[in-house]
């Protein structure tokens, strides 16, 4: 029994590290809102071949990176990698595909095998934002402005934001012609993945941290040099929409993202603060998946942001836990049941309250009180109890009583009236 531990690549998130995560979490939250998307909750175990479709079975992710198993039905089943082919999937299943114009939000695990690092483990948590219908080049920028203003807003310095566009399906075909020639000729300078990827994607050896191919890459054709009119003016038009929103950009021909289902924008926000894994979100557009996988033609744009890089990027002022309002230190078989009643009431103003169940002196539970830099305290004792009504004292900030009540248990206008003048923020 003690030799039972975590997985290797799986964290425990215990209750002082998840104040920082229920901060951050909470201004995700707020910020979605006030930008109208909509949540959508999706299984985190699904069809093996949804990710095969979905994602590309020549993708790393599904070639490498799958946590796939077969069920008691003999079913293959994966625990999802990433949310949007599932969402794609329940969009479709559930009949909203034939309505598009969906704003939505996700957050949750994902799986894949990898080796375990700072800010990427193999059980990972990932916010994902989907645009289903949206086909404007205004859909992509505003999608954008969201992802950056999003990590502003957490105090994520450093933020670079580096685009490409990969066109349409034509461009990619015309385009990989001249590009599999070149790899031919080039193969042996390209490493081993890169060969391997040739026949199954070659687009992905774009993506390539090998130094030499890198060098080698320098040198090949660009699916820029490919694309038609059309998608470059959609491309000239999506970077003045930036330079209006002010939002700075860098142009990286080489930015192909690690799924098959891109088409037009693709993007990623890095920070500098991260080192050599500096990505923080990553999206692009996906037209042609929601058609891929049994749909409608239905145009989409999506973005995807790593909780746990960004636990690591977020301001400390995130890590500070939230001050308990009231602690009720009580004592006394006529106290306590009341003390416990007295909670429930408090808790309806929205307050912090810890109910001292320990039993222990008063003088412990106040000691107690003080550690945890409570703002007031109301003492029960039996005396109280038996005369129906409490103390409540306020601190001020060095942790001296500064402010004493006495309040009558059945006088709620009174606790109210003391609670709005010393507890709620004005």
């Amino acid at each position: 029994m003690n030799n039972l531990k975590n997985l290797r690549g799986t964290v425990d998130l215990l209750p002082d590290n998840l104040i920082k995560w229920q901060n951050v979490e909470k201004i995700l939250l707020e910020q979605l809102a006030r930008a109208s998307i909509k949540e959508i909750r999706t299984p985190i175990l699904e069809m093996t071949e949804l990710f095969i479709r979905g994602i590309g079975e020549g993708t790393d992710v599904v070639s490498k990176e799958m946590y796939t198993f077969l069920d008691r039905g003999e079913r293959s089943c994966t625990l999802r990698p990433e949310g949007t082919a599932s969402v794609a999937r329940a969009l479709i299943q559930n009949g909203m595909s034939s309505n598009p114009l969906h704003k939505l939000w996700y957050m949750g695990p994902m799986f894949r095998y990898e080796r375990p690092q700072a800010g990427r483990q193999r059980q990972f948590h990932q916010l994902g934002v989907e645009f289903i219908g949206y086909d404007s080049v205004r859909s992509d920028v505003e999608i954008i402005a969201l992802a950056w203003d999003v990590l502003s807003k957490l105090g994520i310095k450093e933020l670079n934001l580096e685009i490409n566009t990969l066109g349409d399906v034509s461009d990619r075909l015309n385009f990989q012609k001249y590009f599999l020639k070149w790899l031919e000729i080039n193969k042996n300078s390209l490493d081993l993945d890169s060969q391997n990827r040739i026949t199954k994607n070659p687009l992905r050896i774009f993506d390539s941290k090998d130094i030499q191919t890198k060098k080698t890459l320098e040198n090949a054709p660009r699916l820029f040099d490919f694309l038609s009119e059309k998608s470059h003016k959609r491309y000239s038009d999506f970077k003045k929409q930036l330079e209006v929103l002010k939002i700075p950009f860098v142009e990286n021909f080489n930015l192909v993202r690690g799924l098959d289902y891109y088409t037009h924008t693709a993007f990623e926000i890095t920070s500098g603060a991260l080192g050599s894994q500096a990505t923080v979100c990553g999206g692009g557009r996906y037209d042609n998946l929601i058609k891929q996988m049994g749909g409608p033609n239905t145009p989409a744009i999506g973005f995807a942001i790593g909780l746990e890089r960004l636990i690591l990027l977020a301001g400390k002022e995130l890590e500070v836990p939230r001050n308990t309002d009231i602690y009720i230190i009580n004592q006394g078989v006529i106290a306590e049941p009341l003390a416990m009643d007295l909670s429930r009431k408090l808790r309806n103003f929205d307050l912090l309250v810890e109910l001292d169940l320990s039993g222990s002196s008063f003088s412990k539970q106040f000691k107690k009180a003080n550690k945890l830099k409570s703002k007031s305290i109301i003492v029960i004792g039996d005396d109280e109890a038996t005369k129906r009504e409490f103390i409540i004292r306020l601190f001020d900030q060095s942790g001296n009583g500064n402010k004493e009540e006495v309040i009558s248990l059945e006088n709620d206008f009174e606790l109210e009236k003391w609670i709005n003048n010393n507890l709620l923020e004005k």
